[in-house]
This record gives C-alpha cells, sequence and structure tokens, in this order.
C-alpha cells in the first residue's frame, strides 16, 4: 500500500539543491527510509542539474534505474543533492549552486564530488544517500564527513540514467551512517540491468559477518608515504591494528604503479568528459538560448557560460588528449598505466585478500585552501587506482585528527564486495 510522508528540513549546510515535500513511497525492505540522490541520477519529474547552470529547469522524463529500484523498495526520496559540477571535484566547491559544508565544521569541505550526498547523512538530514564515483567522488566525502561510503564494484550497479562523466571509470554506491546502512542499500541497488551494456548479473544478498578471522590484509607503503599526513597515517594504522586484533593478519607490500595512476586517471577522465559533455549546448536541455544567432556561435557561448571553469578546464584537457598527434602520447599511454595498475593489484590480491589504507591523504581541507588545481587534483592519489581497475572499495570512519574524520579504506578483488563490507563491518564492530 503506498503511503505518503512529508519531509522538511533546515539545510544549513546547503547539502540539498531540490527537496521534495512529500513522496509516496511504497512496503518494502527500505519502506520509509529517507534517500538523498545526487543530482547527476535522472529522477522523473525532479529537477537534475549535474550542479551545472547549463542543466538548471532540466526535469528528466524517466528515472535512472537505481531510482526505479529504490522506489520499489519503499524508499522515500526526499531530494537532490549538491555535488561538483558534473562531478569533476574534490569539494563540492565547484557546484554551480555554492558550496556544501562540512557538518562536523562548517568552515570546512565536506569532501566531493558527492560532498552533498555525504553531508546530508552526517547532518541526519536523511537516513542514506545514494553518489557517484568516478576517482573517489564517494569515498573522499565519505570519509571527510565521518559516514559510511562504498564504491561498488565497476558493472555491479546499473548506470542507467546516470549523467555520464567518465563512463569506463564511474560507478554508483551507497552511503550510510553504518557499514549496515551501506548493506542495506546495496542490496537494493546491485543487480542486471539490461539498458546498461556493462552490468553484470551480480545481486547483493549478503549480511555482514564480523568473522574475519585468517583474513590478510596488504599495506603498501605507498598509501602512507609522501603526500600522507602522519596523523592520518597513525589512525589508519591504528584501525589496521584493531581489524588484526579480531583475527586479521597485516602484510607489507608494494604497489608500484601507484606513482602513473593520477596522470592515467586525469586524461583518461577527461578525454572521456570531452566526449561526453559535448552534447550539453545550453539549448536543448537547460535555460534555453539565443537561437537567432547561428548554431555554433550560441553553442560557443552558451557553453562558456554556463559551464564552470573547472569543466572547462577538463573538456579541454580531454580534446587535447584525443587531439590528432597527441593521442598516442597521452592517451593510449594512459590506458597503458591504468593496465599496470590492474596488473599491480592482481600480483597483490594473489598473496592478500584485502588492501588498506587511509581513504584521504589530509582530514578535510578548509573552505578555499585548495585554490590550486594540482593542489585538488593529488588529493585524489589514493582513491583512484580501485576505479581504474574497477575493484570494490570502501571508506568507514576510523578516528579523528584535530577534531575531523578520518577514513580508513579497504579495497578487495573484483566482485568480492561482500569481503569488503565483511571487513568494514569487523572494524565497526570491534572500535565502537
Amino acid at each position: 500500500m503506498a503511503k505518503t510522508l512529508k519531509y522538511s528540513c533546515t539545510d544549513s549546510i546547503n547539502a540539498f539543491i531540490t527537496t521534495v515535500s512529500e513522496t509516496l513511497y511504497e512496503d518494502g525492505p527500505l519502506s520509509g527510509v529517507t534517500i538523498g540522490v545526487k543530482d547527476n541520477i535522472s529522477t522523473k519529474g525532479i529537477e537534475t542539474t549535474c550542479g551545472s547552470h547549463i542543466l538548471k529547469g532540466y526535469i528528466p522524463p524517466y528515472d535512472a534505474h537505481v531510482i526505479t529500484l529504490l522506489k520499489a523498495s519503499g524508499a522515500a526520496i526526499v531530494g537532490k543533492t549538491n555535488m561538483d559540477e558534473f562531478g569533476m571535484g574534490t569539494t563540492t566547491e565547484n557546484s554551480s549552486y555554492g558550496p556544501t559544508l562540512n557538518p562536523h565544521d562548517t568552515g570546512r569541505v565536506p569532501g566531493g564530488s558527492s560532498g552533498g550526498s555525504a553531508a546530508a547523512v552526517a547532518a541526519k538530514l536523511c537516513d542514506m544517500s545514494i553518489g557517484s564515483d568516478t576517482g573517489g567522488s564517494i569515498r573522499c566525502p565519505a570519509a571527510f564527513c565521518g559516514i559510511v561510503g562504498l564504491k561498488p564494484t565497476y558493472s555491479r550497479v546499473s548506470r542507467f540514467g546516470l549523467v555520464a562523466y567518465a563512463n569506463s571509470l564511474e560507478q554508483i554506491g551507497p552511503m550510510a551512517p553504518d557499514v549496515m546502512g551501506v548493506s542495506r542499500l546495496f542490496s537494493v541497488l546491485a543487480g542486471y540491468d539490461s539498458r546498461d551494456s556493462t552490468s553484470v548479473d551480480r545481486p547483493y544478498t549478503h549480511t555482514p559477518d564480523p568473522s574475519i578471522d585468517g583474513l590478510r590484509i596488504g599495506l603498501p607503503s605507498e598509501f602512507f608515504g609522501e603526500g600522507v599526513d602522519p596523523t592520518v597515517a597513525e589512525r589508519v594504522k591504528e584501525a589496521v591494528g584493531v581489524l588484526e586484533s579480531a583475527g586479521a593478519t597485516a602484510v607489507p607490500c608494494t604497489m608500484p604503479s601507484m606513482s602513473h595512476a593520477l596522470a592515467a586517471y586525469y586524461v583518461i577522465c577527461t578525454s572521456e568528459a570531452s566526449s561526453n559533455l559535448a552534447r550539453f549546448d545550453g539549448i536543448r536541455y537547460g535555460p534555453g538560448g539565443d537561437l537567432r544567432k547561428s548554431w555554433h556561435e550560441e553553442f560557443s557561448d552558451r557553453r562558456k557560460e554556463l559551464f564552470g571553469k573547472e569543466v572547462r578546464r577538463r573538456i579541454i584537457l580531454g580534446t587535447f588528449s584525443l587531439a590528432a598527434g597527441y593521442y598516442g602520447r597521452y592517451y593510449h599511454k594512459a590506458q597503458t598505466a591504468r593496465q599496470m595498475v590492474r596488473d599491480d593489484f592482481t600480483r597483490l590480491f594473489q598473496d592478500v585478500d584485502l588492501i588498506a589504507g587511509p581513504t584521504m591523504p589530509t582530514i578535510a581541507f578548509k573552505l578555499a585552501e585548495k585554490s590550486d588545481p594540482l593542489q585538488m587534483y593529488l588529493s585524489d592519489i589514493l582513491t583512484v587506482p580501485a576505479n581504474l581497475a574497477g575493484v570494490p572499495a570502501i571508506s568507514v570512519p576510523c578516528g579523528k585528527v584535530d577534531g575531523m574524520p578520518v577514513g580508513l579504506q579497504l579495497i578487495g578483488r573484483h566482485f568480492e564486495d561482500e569481503k569488503v563490507i565483511d571487513a568494514a563491518f569487523a572494524y565497526e564492530q570491534e572500535a565502537n
């Protein structure tokens, strides 16, 4: 039987771009659970902007596959959460609708690009949320906001209805206050969808199990090296110690491909963005334009006016990487480096069951602290390898530094999301 939920919140942290005051929900495994949806996931009848002025006023005529699943589960979708424009950012400061603030310290960022989704859960504006992760965009804000966020194995959750940024990297995933919540939400999201050509039939029906006796956890030295705040590294090593006390064994290891991962990621993701964002001209989907001009003039003017600085920067970088004469020098080399990352994971997973390290190299930045784009890109160094390889990774809170949350990242083999969730659950149970 359908029921109506009346929803209201005081959103002092700008976590939502759009809220839904009344929503119908059905009986089901998530009956009445309030869900925030990242604003790059299509919702029929609800504005979907991707955090960009170029899509202001765009109301999709269809639901993304994950939205159909959420509605069938009885979840109550209460709004569209703020994000870095088209998913391009690490702080949610790149949103055309203003930055989201971190609930733990409103002078700091919540992480990105799914910052609104994480902040909404951390501030208890909704019970759970969904985000998308292209290079860490679920795990980064989960770590900065002190919640749990899972990037599933690539292809385990349908991307149909996700507004594309970088198709070969991105994945929709669950965010919740705890591991059990992530597990509940993931059980609804995972499964086959014929409309996504990369989708596989691997539903998730698992109940988290804290028994990890004999689990071997690799600790790559590169995850604790240059650029990682020593106090953050210390909290994460303490968390690994908790897992050892629960029966796991820590195994030192190395991952040489880390030196190439970030450069490869940014060449690949910007190249795919250059192609994917070519469809947005400010006329067909968004606010419309001056049709008295030639299409070429209007296309150029509208994109310059309505795309933010970071989006324009990445489109230019990607177009350059794909240009004749540069394809082999940049894009082809990036794909070679991507394979090196995959090979490293394959090698490591012959000896260990999971890989552990910090989710982010530092605690949440202060607002406007990272004004240099290169500095910002370097913040993704620990999260992008999992996207390049398509393997599952989770961030679970593991203490604080200077009053701000720190995230423990656990990475697993392809389609062993259950083992990643079990280890996160074991840590959560032991630590609390």
